[in-house]
């Protein structure tokens, strides 16, 4: 049982001032929302459980001596996993944590999964690689199970039975989400190619997130990540997600583009969702040039959303000619894909595109069996459920603290199981973040005002009822620290 609410004069947080009449407005609005029976916020996460601080002098030593070697690429909080299983992690402390976070929305079946791990044994004690030199039993049945899925759920325009030319469709297998889109965007030229010789520029969108390398790199409009390897690949124009003024979608897609790359949900941009209007538009626009309509569903797709592709539902009209996959198609051992439509893998010939390692066979042996437990009919009713549930849960945020969290169109971002909160106060994301860390749970930001929810489509309702309780009480101690005053 949630123990009772308890509202505290704020105190505002290092740096921030706050007037008595804005900490006043704060305390009211979430009274207003935490008063009555039915709205009170789990309170009983208040004390933190898994302090970052009492990281066993052991583990400081052992990251002390990593650092002198890895590249500084990455702001870690100090904790070292040893091992895992479902959704939860265990540290060098034996400490256990509720993971949210899914390795970045790629477990998709938690931790250790006791039949990938049946399959990585099975597999590599057989052959775990042989290049692309040659054939080998387990590349060809991923791709067939990718393409008659998506024949099933929907998704890239097919339709089971059609006789028509993009009845059909091919897979690439890469080794990385970055690098397939790196391949989508190569295609997208070749094709364009085919047309007209200067038919080579790329559209992308406001807050979308494609990869690190420098094409992938090139489609993602953050300065933060562009800015030290400027200038990147020419051609590149840059367009207002959710745009659907018809007249600025004609000028930003024309003659001159051979291919649009646009995730239906934003994953690291702040978990934006797509609307279906802008989707139709959009796509027709491409038809009406030429150009190549690439879906990124690195991060929403393999029924992350519910569906097997975040697009499986969109009309005919609002369909894809390529869409590029990676993080949970293999539980987590590295892959990627493009699945192409039957048109554009038509000109695509041998030596136009290769890898040393994409499609090897521990890889694409995982897949298959990954694959083949996502797209079981028992298994979606399940996430279907536990998905709403987590949504029943997540939709009182915005009641309980109106002063932390934007209340957009009255629902929070996502859908399925890809879920944003977001904040009026920039700050207070990695601030969550920390909190929840310090009570036993993963969360991760999104983009410049969001917590993102990711976790492995396993996760039960006990799980969300847990996770949500701890945000709620780190969403408490927020709002008495004075985070959304004005």
């Amino acid at each position: 049982m949630s123990a009772p609410a308890i509202i505290r004069l704020a105190r505002p947080r290092a740096g921030v001032s706050v007037g008595v009449t804005a900490r006043l407005s704060l305390l009211r609005g979430y009274a207003s929302a935490s008063g009555s029976s039915e709205l009170k916020p789990n309170l009983s996460y208040l004390k933190p459980t898994h302090p970052d601080t009492s990281t066993p002098s052991s583990t400081q030593s052992l990251i002390k001596d990593h650092s002198a070697y890895l590249l500084n690429t990455y702001v870690r909080p100090p904790l070292l996993f040893t091992h895992g299983k479902g959704l939860t992690l265990t540290d060098s402390s034996k400490r256990d944590y509720l993971d949210f976070t899914a390795g970045i929305a790629v477990t998709a079946l938690g931790h250790s999964d006791p039949g990938v791990n049946e399959v990585i044994d099975a597999q590599s004690g057989k052959l775990s690689h042989a290049s692309n030199i040659y054939w080998n039993e387990h590349a060809g049945e991923l791709a067939k199970s990718l393409v008659e899925n998506t024949k099933r759920h929907g998704g890239l325009g097919l339709k089971a039975g059609s006789s028509s030319e993009d009845a059909g469709a091919k897979v690439f297998f890469s080794n990385s989400g970055t690098e397939a889109n790196e391949g989508a965007l190569k295609f997208a030229r070749a094709y364009g190619k085919t047309i007209a010789e200067d038919k080579t520029d790329i559209v992308c969108f406001t807050n979308a997130f494609h990869g690190r390398s420098m094409g992938a790199l090139s489609v993602t409009p953050n300065p933060k990540y562009q800015a030290p390897f400027a200038p990147l690949i020419p051609g590149v124009k840059v367009g207002e997600y959710n745009e659907t003024d018809e007249e600025k979608i004609r000028a930003l897609v024309n003659d001159k583009t051979c291919g649009v790359i646009v995730e239906p949900i934003q994953g690291e941009g702040g978990v934006g969702e797509g609307k279906v209007e802008f989707f139709t538009k959009l796509a027709k626009r491409c038809r009406e040039v030429g150009a190549i309509l690439i879906y990124d569903e690195i991060q929403c797709g393999l029924f992350r959303s519910g569906t097997m592709w975040a697009h499986s539902e969109f009309p005919i009209e609002a369909q894809p000619d390529i869409v590029t996959m990676a993080k949970p198609l293999s539980n987590g051992f590295p892959i990627g894909a493009i699945m192409v439509k039957s048109s554009v893998a038509s000109i695509i010939s041998p030596g136009m595109h290769g890898t040393t390692f994409g499609g090897q066979p521990l890889a694409t042996a995982i897949g298959v069996y990954v694959l083949s437990k996502l797209s079981d009919p028992s298994f979606i009713a399940s996430l279907h459920r536990v998905s709403a549930h987590l949504d029943s849960l997540i939709q009182r945020l915005p009641k309980l603290f109106p002063g932390l969290i934007k209340d957009e169109e009255g629902k929070l971002r996502g859908r399925g199981l890809i879920r944003g909160i977001p904040f009026k106060d920039a700050k207070a994301p990695a601030e969550l973040v920390r909190l929840a860390r310090e009570r036993g749970v993963l969360l991760l930001t999104a983009g410049s005002d969001a917590v993102r929810l990711v976790p492995a489509l396993i996760v039960t309702k006990e799980q969300c009822d847990h996770a949500v309780g701890v945000i709620e009480s780190c969403l408490h101690i927020m709002v008495e620290d004075g985070y959304g005053a004005k």
